[in-house]
């Protein structure tokens, strides 16, 4: 009997002890993740600084150029990633096209509307169709939740339809 006692007094102990290890291990880890999203102040998507470097630009047009329509529209970008709407990841975005307007400001989420084309897929390329005459293009990079990057991440340029 009395060994019986020590044998269950020793699993007893034995048990105790591992849970208290599986639970510091698991709080350790919690106060991990917690102290990772409390602490982490490094800015994402729209709020991150524009480095040195970094900018869009059209592939293949340039400034001044007389086109026809439907024109295809190539767009770059040097610096960040390319990657589809809907997360916000610090350096990435997607490409909007302006037609006959202006840049949008740092944060601002870029309208969607006939001006302002959205590639929210990751499209880099596309097809618009523009009236014979004077237009401007504006290229505009902007974050997964499609907040403008400003003017830094943008590109305009002239161009005439024939």
């Amino acid at each position: 009997m009395k060994n019986k006692l020590i044998w269950m007094l020793a699993i007893t102990v034995l048990l105790i002890s591992a849970c208290d290890s599986k639970k510091t291990e698991s709080s350790e880890a919690d106060d991990k993740e917690l102290a990772t999203e409390e602490t982490s102040t490094e800015p994402l998507g729209a709020d991150a600084e524009v480095l040195e470097g970094m900018n869009v630009y059209f592939v293949n047009i340039e400034d001044g150029a007389t086109v026809t329509s439907p024109l295809t529209v190539e767009m770059g970008v040097n610096g960040m990633e390319v990657e589809p709407a809907g997360e916000l990841t610090k350096y990435k975005g997607h490409h909007h096209l302006i037609i006959d307007g202006e840049f949008e400001p740092k944060g601002m989420v870029v309208p969607a509307d006939t001006t302002h084309i959205h590639f929210g897929k990751g499209q880099t390329s596309t097809e618009v169709k523009l009236s014979p005459g004077a237009h401007t293009l504006t290229l505009q990079f902007a974050d997964g939740f499609h907040r403008s990057y400003g003017e830094k991440m943008s590109a305009q340029i002239n161009i005439t339809v024939e």
